[in-house]
């Protein structure tokens, strides 16, 4: 029996794979359970729909974040850090923080998890921080660290 599949079902396929399966399997264990349902032509046009329509929000979010990727090159977050005698800095700047600034300077508002650093600023000066917005979108975003 062709069956497609509404959840991963682990030796036989993934959510929305039409797979063939044994008639008994089917009946007694993925359609009473909501695994699956049959293939009939109706369940596959709307397996058909669902796809397009997965297809066009994931275009969608992609486009999103490569416009966000544009707008973050463009930008600059300025922060400060307290210093003392020669220059030395009290703490550091974590994505936290940038992510705080970067809403609060430009009112874009960037999960601190998205924002890659290696570790923490602890110095002044000009820093590249990448913001992974996407799978396949990442961004450079500026940040100028000065002593307050």
């Amino acid at each position: 029996m062709k069956v497609i599949l509404l959840q991963d079902v682990k030796p036989h396929g993934k959510k929305g794979d039409m797979v063939e399966i044994n008639d008994g399997y089917a009946r007694n264990f993925i359609i009473p359970k909501k695994l699956g349902v049959e293939a009939t032509s109706a369940n596959l046009n709307d397996l058909k729909l669902q796809k397009a329509n997965q297809e066009k929000i994931a275009k969608e979010q992609l486009d999103e974040a490569k416009a966000l990727a544009e707008k973050l090159e463009k930008l600059k977050v300025n922060m400060k850090i307290k210093t003392g005698e020669g220059g030395r800095t009290f703490g550091s700047i974590t994505a936290k923080e940038i992510a705080a600034e970067l809403k609060k300077q430009h009112n874009i508002d960037i999960d601190k998890k998205k924002i890659v650093m290696n570790d923490a600023i602890k110095s002044i000066g000009q820093f590249s921080v990448t913001v992974k917005l996407h799978t396949k979108v990442s961004a450079e975003l500026s940040v100028n660290v000065d002593s307050e």
